[in-house]
């Protein structure tokens, strides 16, 4: 039997056929598609949408691989005077269109393959905004809440000494995630200089973002990523009938993007129905001041105890009658369970691919609209190419320069999306996929397969 080259210079998968065509490259990539597998429901995807846009194969199977997977295993001495070893990646996905950039997650569920998925979102996202960057994801396994802050900061250090000869200014540019914040990454951006030759610490600034202000950091970094989100219903809402004037919502997570997003509708005169995280659920149908709430949350860590909602059940939570479900926690939290209880007419992605391919398919079958995560979580990606921008010639934006560009970026994006359904005449995940993927293959084209 003869094997197909999948390497092929003119060919590409046949649009007539995407699912055979999938599973040959999927077989020869050795994958065997898990549906709690993050990495594989992101693969399956992003070719899903190379298939619709006729991608190559070469370029297809280049897309489907991180390039590097680093992985480190590290002591930190704790403070009771032992030693604890830590296990920490690096995942440099796609460096097609410029520097590898991602964020860093400290999460006691960090793994392998949810790094090398959230690092080919990273990519797609970079192309979708038209970045010059490739996408990257790292991280550490450990429960940041458990440490002490000496003991975050040593993890923090010692992760970074680890991976130094990995990263850098112009190659892989971390910034924050998930358990990580603007302290985190100056730990990280000092030790970087620590363990940098001489000849390149006048870089330092920009080898890593989401920096605090004073050591070069973006003026509006803690809610870009919000505004980001703000931008695009603004910008999407009316194809649906709707404004954010009188819009009624839920939130799933109430930290960093979810806590400001809500604040920032309700600035523009929407209104907080019903939230949710991990200390339990709240609802008030006449509405929640976002406001109230994230000062309760800042002193008691969770909504748990607020006492102007009502504590509900998950139940309770999902179905509340809202115009727009804003899903701003972890990964694969909307499955086919919570899909089916949801009643909004749109779910706006917040969080990194907050919904199961399961549930995708609900919402598709109960008309639902999803505006996806690499679009709407875009704001602080580009929060951070601003910054790195700044950096390297040595400027200072204002916040009121850094939210006008921001919402520029946005937009476009935004439209990009909206074209590439007409041109698909599919859903807005895949529209937003194929406009990321179309653009990676055409750079492909033009930079050719080395040697």
């Amino acid at each position: 039997m003869t094997t197909p080259n999948l390497f092929a210079s003119t060919d590409s998968f046949s649009l007539g056929h995407p699912p055979q065509d999938q599973r040959l490259l999927l077989e020869h990539l050795e994958v065997t598609p898990d549906p709690d597998n993050l990495f594989h429901q992101v693969l399956q995807q992003a070719l899903t949408a190379a298939q619709m846009t006729g991608m190559r194969r070469s370029h297809q199977l280049m897309l489907a691989q991180p390039k590097n997977e680093i992985v480190v295993h590290f002591p930190v001495l704790m403070d009771d005077g032992q030693h604890r070893l830590f296990t920490g990646y690096r995942i440099q996905h796609n460096n097609a269109l410029g520097p590898y950039k991602g964020g860093l997650r400290f999460h006691p569920h960090v793994t392998l393959e949810q790094m090398k998925g959230l690092a080919m979102v990273m990519t797609l996202k970079c192309s979708l905004m038209r970045l010059p960057f490739g996408g990257a994801k790292g991280g550490v396994r450990c429960n940041p809440r458990e440490l002490s802050s000496d003991e975050l900061m040593r993890v923090t250090r010692r992760f970074c000494s680890a991976i130094s000869n990995q990263i850098g200014p112009d190659y892989d540019i971390p910034g924050p995630g998930v358990g990580t914040d603007a302290q985190v990454m100056a730990w990280f951006a000092d030790t970087f200089a620590q363990t940098t030759p001489e000849h390149g610490r006048q870089d330092v600034t920009r080898a890593v973002t989401g920096k605090p202000i004073e050591l070069g950091g973006c003026p509006g970094r803690d809610r870009a990523s919000a505004m980001g989100m703000v931008t695009v219903l603004e910008e999407l809402l009316p194809d649906f009938d709707l404004s954010l004037e009188g819009l009624r919502f839920s939130v799933l997570g109430f930290g960093k993007v979810g806590s400001w997003t809500s604040r920032i509708l309700q600035e523009r005169g929407a209104l907080l129905v019903a939230v949710m995280d991990d200390t339990g659920a709240l609802r008030n149908d006449r509405g929640i001041d976002a406001e109230d709430l994230a000062r309760h949350v800042q002193a008691h860590g969770g909504v748990l105890g607020f006492t102007e909602a009502a504590a509900v059940s998950r139940a309770d939570f999902f179905s509340a009658p809202v115009d727009v479900f804003i899903p701003a926690a972890l990964e694969r939290m909307l499955d086919a369970q919570a899909a089916s209880l949801i009643t909004a007419r749109v779910v706006a992605e917040a969080a990194s691919l907050p919904t199961t391919p399961e549930g995708d398919e609900i919402f598709l079958q109960r008309g639902i609209e999803v505006l996806p995560s690499i679009l709407c979580n875009a704001g602080g990606l580009v929060a951070s190419y601003f910054e790195w921008t700044m950096n390297k010639g040595s400027q200072i934006w204002s916040a009121t320069e850094v939210e006008e560009r921001l919402s520029q970026q946005m937009i476009l994006a935004a439209r990009r999306t909206r074209l590439a359904r007409h041109r698909f005449e599919c859903d807005l995940r895949t529209a937003a996929l194929c406009a990321a993927v179309e653009q990676i293959g055409r750079v492909h084209e033009l930079r050719g397969v080395f040697p």
